[in-house]
């Protein structure tokens, strides 16, 4: 048996020579040895999903080299860990039975609290690249190992850079190797609206119980929205101290760096800080391919490598304007019964472009300051006069929205402080929550700015 055990560690060196790192960590490194019988190399998985992964992705591979150091020929075979299905070895399947199992159903909803997990938000979703290697291995470590030298990180990017991918993925992850666990995904907006609604109806208590001591897993994104938010600060200070002793997993997502999100007290800035922070910057050109490949082809579609090659060169900005050239490329295509060629792709990616290039600070200010009547003048002056404020607080969460800017020079465009920007961006964003005029009046300068009518 030891003799076995040995050829399985030889074979697994072989194998990560073949394969990229993350995915011998992700898959190939939890592979164990069980048994040998007659013909039969017999491994396990830690759960059906992980054993169909590397059945499908790597049986071919393992059995290829296992019959390279072996003297004589084996058959793989992959179960399930014993361990893990409570079955004891007169239960175990029958080694000539076929082993494709069929993919569990991946669209999670977090136990007792939190939204939906988006199903193709796994880390075998997750295109890696230089651009977010480092973030993504923070997270499958995070995800996957139990007990972990750190057990918070903060995930940092501008919007549409995959965040909330990585954050979703580690809730995946943990929910398919540990069901009982309780994950709990959530906005720190809905965090705030939770404990303000337990505070009005009562119900204090069952709220702090059920974050400190019925979670064992937390992902809180956009925690910039606490800005400001005292009594909620306090709260989630407290949460995360008994959480982060008890060696529960953090993980928290945001535009922006602790120590660059204003109104946010000591003590929690240095909690969102105490554990790993990586950023995710925008995808070089070789991911960007990479992208567009795994895209096209879990909707069913092969891209020629020229318009492939072109969308990944001109749609640079994040995953997400990425994502949004190569949806127009395909819907273009399946509604005018269009071939998909170059020329398809530069009448998607034109729009796009041009609709960038277009819209910048001084056409956001035109267009707020003749919708409330007010001039250039007013909106970048120091008042704060209601008919002032609201309409600057919208034309700054605009040219965030639709302009490359950075918050830094968006605040001095409207002669504010990068903090004061940050603020009258959330301000917006609670209120469009709120379904009233402030999301009509949004929504409308959205409309036009898209359309080109500025």
């Amino acid at each position: 048996m030891k003799g076995m055990e040995s050829m399985w560690e030889s074979v697994k060196k072989e194998i990560k020579n073949c394969v990229p790192d993350h995915c011998f960590r992700m898959w190939l490194e939890p592979v164990k040895f069980l048994r040998s019988e007659k013909n039969y190399f017999v491994l396990s998985c830690p759960n059906s999903y992980s054993k169909k992964r590397v059945i499908d992705q790597y049986g071919s591979l393992i059995e290829s080299e296992i019959n390279k150091i072996s003297d004589k020929t084996y058959k793989l075979v992959i179960e399930e860990s014993i361990e893990k299905s409570g079955r004891d070895g007169e239960c175990r399947e029958n080694l000539d039975d076929d082993f494709q199992m069929t993919l569990p159903d991946t669209n999670i909803y977090p136990k007792n609290s939190g939204r939906f997990l988006r199903k193709d938000f796994t880390f075998d979703q997750f295109v890696v690249g230089d651009s977010n290697d480092f973030a993504y291995s923070a997270a499958l470590s995070l995800a996957s190992q139990k007990s972990f030298r750190q057990n918070s990180l903060f995930l940092l990017s501008n919007t549409g850079m995959g965040k909330s991918h990585l954050a979703q993925a580690v809730g995946h992850h943990v929910l398919s190797n540990s069901p009982a666990d309780r994950v709990y995904y959530i906005t720190a907006e809905d965090f705030t609206n939770e404990m303000v609604s337990s505070l009005k109806n009562g119900s204090i208590d069952q709220f702090k119980e059920k974050y400190r001591k019925k979670c064992d897993v937390l992902l809180l994104e956009d925690v910039h929205f606490l800005s400001g938010k005292e009594r909620t600060q306090v709260e989630l200070s407290l949460t995360l101290d008994t959480l982060f002793d008890s060696g529960k997993k953090l993980i928290f997502s945001s535009c922006y760096l602790p120590t660059k999100i204003p109104k946010l007290n000591d003590k929690l800035r240095s909690r969102l800080s105490s554990g790993i922070i990586s950023s995710i910057e925008p995808p070089n050109f070789k991911t960007r391919i990479k992208i567009l490949d795994k895209k096209s082809k879990a909707n069913g579609y092969s891209l020629p490598e020229d318009v492939n090659m072109y969308l990944a060169g001109e749609l640079t900005e994040n995953v997400r304007q990425l994502e949004s050239g190569l949806t127009g490329v395909m819907v273009k295509s399946s509604l005018l019964g269009l071939k998909i060629d170059r020329n398809l792709a530069e009448s998607v990616v034109k729009n796009i472009i041009q609709q960038q290039k277009s819209i910048t600070i001084d056409v956001i200010k035109k267009l707020v300051c003749k919708y409330y009547n007010i001039s250039i003048a007013d909106i970048v002056s120091r008042s704060r006069k209601h008919n002032i404020v609201k309409p600057r607080q919208i034309a700054i969460y605009l040219a965030r929205r639709y302009t490359d800017q950075s918050l830094q020079a968006i605040g001095r465009s409207f002669n504010r402080y990068h903090a004061t920007a940050l603020h009258a961006i959330s301000s917006v964003e609670r209120k469009l929550k709120e379904n009233g005029s402030t999301q009509k009046q949004v929504e409308l300068f959205c409309q036009k700015l898209e359309e080109g009518k500025f």
